[in-house]
C-alpha cells in the first residue's frame, strides 16, 4: 500500500510540472523596463578638463656660467621690476673686466705712437721735399750732377711713402682701440650679467637654482625662476573635443571647479578657441582659453579644472529619458510593421533599422553618416538624426509607438522638441528595456534589450 502511495505521489508531482511547463510556455510575453516621460529643465553642456595658468609667465635665465652666490628671493616671493633676485660669482667676469681695460689702454697708446710716427714721416717728407728743390736748381746751374738729382729724387718719394704708411698705421691703432673698446663692452656685459633682475612685476613660482649650483650656459640657458605676472587674472587651457568646439563661443560664460574647492563654483568666460589642433590616439582635441578672476588668490597655477560650458537650455519642456530613444522592442519585423500600421506610421520616414528582425537587429551594421539607406520596402531615404521612435507601454503590457522629433539633451534625458506623430503625455510609461521568458527554461530566462 506504502509503494502504491507513493508512486501516485511521484505521478501527481509529474502532472503538476508538465501543466506549469506548458503554462509558462503559454505565457512568453515580455517583461519591460519602464521609464516615465515628464516635464522639467534641461542644460546641454560641454564639460572639459584642463589646467589653469597665469596669464603672463616668465621664465628667468642666466646668460652666463658660474656658480650661484646668492639667492634673494624664494618661493611665492612678490618681486618687482629691475629687483635682484639671483647673483652669480662675479669673480672671473671682472678679471675679464680688468684685461678687457687694460687691452684698451694699450691700443690707445698704440695710436698715439702711430700718430707720433706720422708726424715724423711728415716732416722728413718736407726737408726731402726741399732737398729735391734745391737740387734742380743747382743741377741747372751745373753745380751738382744729374747723379746727385736722382738720389735726392728717391729721397723725396721715399718719404712720400713712409708718410702714406704712417697714415695707415694710425688708420690701425684706431680700428684695434674700437675693438678694445667693443671686447671691454662685452667684458661689462657679462659682468652685469652676473647679476640677475627681474623682468616684470609678479609672484616666483618656481625657483629652480640654489646657493653654490652651478648653471651652465654654454649649450641651452639654464631657468633659475619662474614669475607669474599677476595670480588675480588667472586663466584655464580647457582641452575641447573637436566635435564640441563648434557649440562653443568666445563670450560664453563657463563655469568650473577644482579639487581643492569641490564645494565652490568658480566663473569665467571663453576669450579664444586656438586653431592648433592636438592628436593623440587619432583623438583631435583644441585649447579652449578661458579667463577668469582670482581676486582672493584662491586658485594657483596647474590646478585641474573641470569645465562646465552651457550650450543651450530648455525650461517646461516634455523629457524622455535617453534609454527609450536606444529601446528596440524585441520583435519580427512584420509583427513591428503590423504595429506601426495599426497606430499610422507605417511610412518612409522610419528608420530601416526599427523594422528589422530580432535577429539581425543583434548583428552591427555599419553606415557612413549621410548616406542613404534603404527601409523594408526598397525606397531609398537618408535619416532623419533628430526623428526618433518611441514605445509607450500600455497597463496590459502591449506597445505603441510614438515618432518625435528631438531636442537638446543633457545626455540623461532629452527635450521631445515635437511630436510627429502618435501621442504622448507627461506620465506616460516608456519602455527602456525588455525581458523575455526562454522557451527552454524558466520565467526570467530569456534576453534583456535596451538596457
Amino acid at each position: 500500500m506504502s509503494k502504491r502511495y507513493w508512486l501516485i505521489g511521484v505521478g501527481a508531482i509529474i502532472v503538476v510540472a508538465v501543466v506549469a511547463s506548458v503554462s509558462f510556455r503559454g505565457e512568453d510575453k515580455p517583461q519591460y523596463f519602464t521609464s516615465k516621460a515628464d516635464r522639467g529643465d534641461i542644460h546641454e553642456v560641454v564639460e572639459a578638463t584642463g589646467t589653469i595658468n597665469a596669464v603672463i609667465t616668465v621664465q628667468v635665465g642666466s646668460q652666463d656660467s658660474g656658480t650661484i652666490s646668492h639667492l634673494f628671493v624664494d618661493f611665492n616671493s612678490k618681486v618687482k621690476k629691475g629687483q635682484i633676485v639671483a647673483q652669480i660669482d662675479p669673480a672671473l667676469f671682472r678679471g675679464a673686466v680688468l684685461q678687457a681695460t687694460a687691452d684698451l689702454a694699450n691700443a690707445k697708446a698704440n695710436v698715439a705712437s702711430a700718430r707720433a710716427n706720422l708726424d715724423k714721416a711728415k716732416a722728413t717728407e718736407i726737408q726731402t721735399k726741399a732737398d729735391y728743390e734745391r737740387t734742380v736748381g743747382l743741377v741747372k746751374e751745373s753745380v751738382m750732377s744729374p747723379q746727385q738729382l736722382d738720389l735726392a729724387k728717391a729721397n723725396r718719394d721715399s718719404a712720400s711713402a713712409s708718410v702714406s704708411s704712417a697714415a695707415a698705421l694710425v688708420t690701425q691703432a684706431l680700428a684695434q682701440v674700437q675693438q678694445k673698446d667693443a671686447a671691454l663692452t662685452v667684458a661689462q656685459t657679462n659682468l652685469d650679467y652676473t647679476t640677475i633682475h627681474a623682468p616684470i612685476d609678479g609672484t616666483v613660482i618656481a625657483r629652480n637654482v640654489d646657493v653654490g649650483q652651478t648653471v651652465a650656459a654654454s649649450l641651452q640657458a639654464p631657468t633659475l625662476f619662474t614669475i607669474a605676472q599677476d595670480l588675480t587674472k588667472m586663466q584655464v587651457y580647457a582641452s575641447t573635443d573637436e566635435s564640441d568646439v563648434g557649440m562653443i563661443k568666445n563670450g560664453q560664460i563657463v563655469t568650473f571647479k577644482v579639487d581643492a574647492f569641490p564645494r565652490d563654483a568658480f566663473t569665467g568666460r571663453v576669450s579664444q578657441i586656438r586653431m592648433n589642433a592636438t592628436t593623440v590616439q587619432n583623438v583631435v582635441t583644441y585649447n579652449t582659453v578661458i579667463d577668469f578672476n582670482n581676486p582672493e588668490l584662491k586658485l594657483f597655477p596647474g590646478m585641474t579644472a573641470y569645465i562646465t560650458i552651457p550650450v543651450a537650455a530648455a525650461s517646461n519642456v516634455l523629457r524622455v529619458p535617453n534609454g527609450a530613444l536606444r529601446y528596440k522592442p524585441d520583435m519580427k519585423a512584420e509583427e513591428i510593421r503590423a504595429l506601426l500600421q495599426k497606430y499610422g506610421l507605417a511610412d518612409n520616414t522610419l528608420p530601416a533599422a526599427e523594422l528589422a528582425d530580432a535577429s539581425a537587429a543583434k548583428k552591427p551594421t555599419t553606415a557612413a553618416p549621410g548616406k542613404a539607406t534603404a527601409d523594408a520596402g526598397g525606397t531609398a531615404r537618408t535619416p532623419r538624426l533628430d526623428v526618433a521612435l518611441l514605445w509607450k507601454v500600455h497597463p496590459d503590457a502591449t506597445l505603441e509607438p510614438v515618432r518625435i522629433r528631438t531636442g537638446i539633451t543633457d545626455h540623461t534625458v532629452t527635450e521631445v522638441a515635437e511630436i510627429l506623430r502618435g501621442d504622448l503625455k507627461e506620465g506616460e510609461d516608456l519602455a527602456t528595456g525588455s525581458m523575455t521568458a526562454s522557451k527552454t527554461g524558466g520565467p526570467g530566462m530569456g534576453a534583456q534589450r535596451g538596457r
